[in-house]
């Protein structure tokens, strides 16, 4: 489904189907997984770290989207203890160095692709941490300068940054601090330090994970945004990070980044979508997976909602604790911790044509995207995104008239506003002579008619004037 201007459930075709679900057994494997955390992909190899196990399990996709299984890492040499103790996240670099997030041995490990020891990232050296805080890292990212951007557990100060020789930087991206004016008078002028001591701390929100897309861009989300701070916007969801740690996520959707819309309570679940997990696709199309109503979330670069689908049960396409999405090319992997299994996803007819409509229109190719657009809107003539790449593609091949017409269909203010200011322009230069000519005629005609009454009034008094 997808929510429509008015906010209302409108059903849509499925964007992705099911291609097959994965066990231990489907892969080979001897030893069921254990609480695993993570999923990662590099190039055609599949990364699951099972933290319950203390290993790290590597498949190979294979051309009719199975996997075959490669090796498992659980030590890494020249470093002690050389075994893994709980991993929970890996990268790696072009080089095909390995960083793994060795949460159960408090450290963040470099290895070569032997699995060699080259260096360790340490609990950050900064005065503001708590001293008794033992390091936990959970979560990573790196740049292609190997620079870490990592996650750890108990420091909400944003994203942990290392340089490439593992010396601690700063933290970069910290969340906006959010808490209740009357809480914070109360606890400033009127609570005994007991009650001090009680109440919650006004502290940046904690990130829940991470991905860095092509274009080094670090997509963070939080699962343990308060609801009413979603609800007024005070706390994203979803956060884009530049270098510089500023969020520069575009939010042109009719509605905000952050899952459902209706929190009601349905199943014994209630409250916001809970984001435990992103990935980016290539089209700059950014999937968010919920943990709380297992569902994934699909967003255009401008923040507009493309699918929704998923669930929570154990059907094929359903889940039961999804804890991590990656994607190979178009398609989907999820990792559900407690089923301890693989789901692969394959866009449908429907969700490729949407992909294709985007990316054409991207290229440059407007025409193209609109004949996809029309075929989207064939399987779904509700779909308010055909509507509005039709408009777009329309406004770039400058029929202005025939977008603002799109665009006043699905309620779009900014685009219509656009199209009519061009349009008007166009309209402007196609009818410039009439007009002239007019604005001629309501000038000059007046005044020829007082010149020749003059001229009229002249002649017939010329005696009187002799005299």
């Amino acid at each position: 489904y997808v929510y429509d201007w008015w906010g209302d459930v409108q059903q849509s075709p499925s964007a992705y189907a099911v291609e097959r679900t994965f066990t231990y057994l489907d892969l080979g494997l001897d030893v069921n997984f254990k609480n695993p955390e993570t999923i990662y992909v590099h190039g055609d190899e599949l990364y699951i770290c099972d933290t319950g196990n203390n290993r790290i399990v590597v498949l190979r996709k294979t051309v009719d989207n199975g996997f075959e299984y490669v090796k498992t890492i659980s030590s890494v040499k020249g470093i002690s203890p050389e075994g893994l103790n709980a991993p929970s996240d890996l990268e790696i670099n072009e080089n095909g160095d390995i960083f793994i997030c060795d949460r159960g041995n408090n450290r963040l490990i470099k290895a070569d692709k032997d699995l060699n020891y080259i260096c360790s990232f340490e609990k950050p050296d900064d005065s503001t941490l708590d001293p008794e805080l033992v390091f936990q890292p959970t979560r990573m990212v790196i740049d292609t300068a190997d620079r870490v951007y990592c996650i750890a557990t108990g420091i909400n100060k944003g994203l942990i940054k290392y340089e490439e020789d593992a010396v601690f930087s700063g933290f970069v991206g910290a969340t906006p601090v959010s808490y209740n004016f009357a809480d914070w008078l109360w606890k400033k002028l009127f609570a005994s330090q007991e009650q001090r001591a009680q109440m919650l701390a006004f502290v940046p929100t904690e990130y829940s994970n991470l991905f860095m897309d092509k274009k080094g861009f670090i997509y963070a989300v939080t699962d343990k945004a308060l609801d009413e701070d979603l609800d007024s916007g005070k706390m994203d969801a979803v956060r884009k990070l530049n270098m510089l740690g500023s969020d520069i996520l575009v939010r042109n959707g009719e509605w905000p980044v952050f899952g459902d819309l209706y929190w009601g309570n349905a199943a014994g679940i209630s409250g916001a979508s809970a984001f435990t997990d992103v990935t980016v696709l290539d089209n700059d199309v950014y999937v968010c997976l919920d943990k709380k109503r297992c569902r994934l979330f699909g967003y255009d670069d401008q923040g507009k909602l493309v699918f929704v689908f998923g669930g929570n049960g154990n059907m094929d396409g359903y889940f039961r604790q999804p804890a991590s999405i990656e994607h190979f090319g178009r398609d989907l992997v999820v990792l559900d911790s407690l089923d301890n299994a693989i789901t692969y996803f394959t866009p449908t007819e429907f969700g490729s044509l949407v992909y294709k409509a985007m990316e054409l229109f991207d290229q440059g190719k407007y025409d193209e995207s609109q004949q996809a657009w029309e075929q989207v809107m064939a399987l779904d003539g509700s779909y308010d995104l055909a509507y509005i790449g039709i408009g777009r593609a329309l406004l770039r091949t400058e029929h202005y008239k025939e977008a603002m017409e799109y665009f006043e269909l699905k309620y779009d203010d900014e685009n219509y506003s656009k199209a009519f200011q061009q349009y008007r322009k166009q309209w402007i230069n196609e009818n410039i002579g009439w007009i002239i000519a007019v604005i001629l005629v309501l000038v000059l005609v007046p005044s020829c008619i007082g010149w020749v009454r003059k001229m009229k009034y002249q002649v017939d008094n010329a005696d009187i004037f002799r005299k």
